[in-house]
């Protein structure tokens, strides 16, 4: 072989080596919510609640990886405090909030207003309020209300909508946010 043709193998060799590399991570980056380009290669996650006293602030993903205790941790954090109930959150969810909380370049952490609902807190809340939905996805463990001190109900919306990824309703009478991992839209002035 002549030295061209071995540089022509080399070059195709580094090639073949970085589409095999892409192709590998691809799975990974889907997995992880690909659209969450600012959330970086550890995720972190900080919020307390008002109603129970409790306080989070924990990584729960790295490189790629969730972390199951870390995952645990959120979920029973995100509990139906009115009965205790836990379930799962969907992680798409948490990846929405974590990500919006980088893009708004702040340490604080969020307030959690509402996380995981129980078909009965839903019902309750809805007889008392017209802004809850009947079929709301905190009753399947994909959505939550959020505060900031720091930062308007329109700076938070506007950083949960540049993902791309979910629901963004936007309550400024109330002063939260809420961010779901349901379908693309927006609501609320």
């Amino acid at each position: 072989m002549s030295k061209q043709s071995t540089a022509m193998i080399s070059r195709r060799s580094l090639l073949g080596a970085f589409a095999a590399t892409a192709v590998m991570a691809a799975p990974t980056y889907s997995k992880a919510a690909g659209f969450l380009r600012n959330a970086g290669d550890i995720r972190r996650i900080k919020m307390y609640s008002a109603r129970t006293g409790e306080h989070l602030d924990l990584v729960y993903w790295i490189e790629g990886q969730y972390l199951t205790d870390s995952l645990t941790e959120i979920s029973n954090f995100m509990r139906d405090w009115r009965s205790d109930e836990v379930k799962q959150i969907d992680l798409r969810t948490v990846d929405i909030m974590a990500a919006a909380h980088n893009l708004m370049d702040i340490d604080e952490p969020y307030m959690l207003l509402s996380g995981y609902r129980t078909p009965k807190t839903n019902a309750m809340l809805r007889s008392r309020s017209g802004g809850v939905a009947k079929n709301s996805l905190h009753m399947k463990a994909q959505a939550a209300d959020l505060r900031l001190a720091s930062r308007s109900v329109n700076q938070m919306a506007k950083a949960a909508s540049s993902c791309h990824a979910g629901g963004v309703g936007r309550y400024s009478g109330s002063n939260f946010v809420h961010m779901d991992c349901g379908a693309v839209r927006s609501w609320g002035a």
